[in-house]
């Protein structure tokens, strides 16, 4: 008696969780449901997230669709469309459908050669209509399927950080004349605040074109010491200083002083000594 009433209450349970779990995929749309998002979308290029995912398509003035998926992986001339065979009997215009790409911000399904199948419109409500090589009118219809996150516009501070990654357009006329830099410099990584000083001499260094450089005195600083600068070059108005293990570091000329170019990482000034 006790074993039967607990095989009535486990067989209660189990229904109980199955009728929950029907509930949650009820609330669901129905593209996140079944069809998930394919290999690659989160890294595919900007232009195309707005497309990667399933679309039902279908003959307009016909009672023909199809669910496609436009994935993120290159394949013929564009990239992978992928759908049930039983589509090429339903739409016989995809058995030459092989890839899929973006022209002019619109969706377009290509053949082997990349010739246009169908050339969807730019217009989105959010359904799109394109035009067949066959002459017919198709339809394109997100059906609540999920899509692939595009990157939101970027913000003051990542246009401040990639403008600052990227090396300082430099004109050589202006640029100072290559007999002026060697010298004795002060070495900050504040404005006015002197860590080392650094000597650029006239001898020439094992690196090629380059010249000797090396502390003058003891240097505190322990990036720069590790760094262990040997060497400097003078091209084009940029300042290169070679390290001993042969890696480098760019500077150019502003407001009186060398400063590391792109400006990225510890700042690093130089300001020549009299």
């Amino acid at each position: 008696m006790e074993k039967s009433l607990i095989t009535i209450r486990t067989r209660r349970m189990r229904r109980g969780a199955t009728v929950a779990a029907l509930a949650l995929l009820a609330t669901l749309p129905a593209g996140a449901q079944t069809v998930p998002l394919p290999r690659g979308a989160a890294q595919a290029p900007e232009a195309l997230k707005p497309f990667i995912g399933a679309w039902d398509l279908e003959k307009l003035g016909a009672t023909r669709e199809c669910t496609v998926t436009f994935g993120a992986e290159a394949a013929g001339q564009g990239r992978q469309v992928r759908f049930p065979a039983t589509c090429r009997r339903a739409l016989p215009i995809l058995t030459a459908v092989v890839a899929w790409d973006v022209a002019d911000g619109a969706p377009r399904l290509l053949d082997g050669q990349g010739k246009a199948v169908i050339v969807f419109s730019e217009k989105a409500d959010p359904g799109r209509r394109g035009k067949g090589s066959d002459g017919a009118q198709y339809g394109l219809d997100p059906a609540g399927y999920v899509r692939a996150q595009q990157r939101p516009a970027p913000g003051r501070a990542e246009l401040a950080a990639t403008a600052a990654a990227r090396p300082t357009a430099i004109d050589p006329a202006s640029a100072p004349a290559a007999g002026s830099v060697p010298g004795r410099y002060a070495v900050m990584r504040q404005a006015g605040r002197e860590v080392c000083k650094l000597a650029l001499s006239t001898s020439p260094s094992a690196n090629a074109g380059a010249f000797v450089t090396s502390f003058d005195g003891l240097c505190p600083d322990t990036g720069l010491t590790i760094f262990s600068p040997v060497a400097w070059r003078y091209e084009a108005g940029r300042l290169e200083l070679i390290a001993r293990k042969g890696h480098k570091v760019d500077l150019v000329f502003e407001g009186g002083q060398w400063r590391k170019d792109p400006a990225v990482g510890a700042p690093l000034m130089l300001k020549k000594l009299p």
